[in-house]
């Protein structure tokens, strides 16, 4: 099959690129490069098979158009502003980015290759705070009362901060485009992905960036209290369930799925940093500041849709994917060191 994959030089995109790649698909990545790590990520990228490649940006509607139209059998939309807090100090170019850019995708596929099949990467964040479930505290750790299975799609969309918001409106033109438009789009509401490859920063990737900072001895800020928990997906097996969708497209079309590791992976940010610290062998410093906008004292999703309608559930553990993820982050220091900005220490041991 052909597939485009927009923000394709991210770490999503270029674990995606790679296993596609790697089981015969044809792949062109679309990025504008401006992240941090993303040429990194394409170098690294063309030397683990034949990726090709387009400098172009998803708010470029007419050079979008002209990508899509060259004809694709899957496109899978990862291109995004990512962080909540960019999105409070700028809301605008987040506006542009993930409503404007997402339905730029939309049209283009509409115009140019409506019958390709159309991934798109939505988040939990179209929940909202969720400030009407009930929220206790069991170990040193937050849990849903009354929602022992996590979060189903048909909790009620209620978004929160402008990333809320653009994610959120980008989420349903995709849906709608399948009921007004009849292409064949699904959309993944998405909670922690990790995995190698993530250069995760303070604001954004959070498994990611506790892992880098403890591994480079970096100065680390916990917003809110730390015991607020997340379902946490290692990135292969989100990979499985995009090709999942596309195996049964028939069922899949223009539905959402809540993906994430459900209730058999969860953390606590406490408890990252505890697992870390095991790792590495040696005490990890933090600092407390306040609650973000928005941030969930739980999510966890409800993976019950997903399982029966894609036959797809995770396959990695948490204990195996964070072990994965600190090998990588240990053996990648200097590429890592680049692109936060700081000195490497020296090593502390552990594995």
């Amino acid at each position: 099959m052909r597939w485009l994959i927009t923000g394709g030089a991210g770490f999503i995109g270029c674990n995606a690129a790679r296993r596609l790649a790697a089981e015969g698909h044809e792949v062109l990545v679309l990025d504008n490069f401006s992240r941090k790590g993303a040429a990194e990520n394409l170098d690294w990228l063309q030397h683990q098979g034949p990726v090709a490649s387009v400098h172009a940006d998803v708010r470029d509607f007419p050079a979008l158009r002209r990508v899509v139209a060259r004809g694709f059998d899957v496109v899978l939309h990862l291109a995004a502003q990512v962080a909540v807090t960019e999105s409070v100090r700028d809301p605008r170019t987040d506006f542009e980015i993930n409503a404007l850019g997402t339905f730029n995708v939309c049209e283009a596929v509409r115009q140019g290759c409506p019958e390709a099949i159309l991934l798109n990467a939505s988040t939990n964040k179209v929940y909202g705070g969720m400030e009407d479930v009930r929220i206790e505290e069991r170990n040193g750790r937050y849990r849903c009362a009354d929602h022992s299975q996590g979060i189903g799609e048909d909790r009620p969309l209620d978004f929160h901060s402008p990333y809320g918001c653009s994610k959120g409106a980008a989420d349903q033109y995709v849906r709608d485009y399948a009921r007004i438009y009849g292409l064949r789009t699904v959309t993944f509401r998405q909670s922690c992905i990790y995995g190698p490859r993530q250069l995760g920063v303070e604001d954004q990737g959070w498994v990611a960036w506790f892992t880098i900072a403890a591994a480079l001895g970096l100065p680390l800020t916990i917003y809110g209290d730390g015991k607020q928990v997340r379902d946490v997906l290692y990135v292969d097996d989100l990979i499985h369930c995009y090709l999942r969708a596309v195996a049964r497209i028939g069922r899949a079309s223009g539905q959402a799925y809540n993906i994430g590791g459900g209730p058999s992976n969860t953390l606590s940010l406490l408890e990252l940093l505890d697992h870390l610290e095991r790792l590495g062998g040696r005490p990890i410093p933090r600092q407390f500041a306040g609650w973000r906008p928005g941030d969930q004292p739980v999510f966890i999703c409800d993976l019950t849709k997903a399982e029966a309608e894609l036959g797809w559930s995770p396959k990695t553990s948490v204990d195996e994917g964070i072990e994965h993820l600190w090998a990588w982050v240990r053996a990648h220091r200097d590429l890592l060191v680049g692109v936060v900005g700081a000195p490497a220490p020296v090593d502390g041991g552990g594995r």
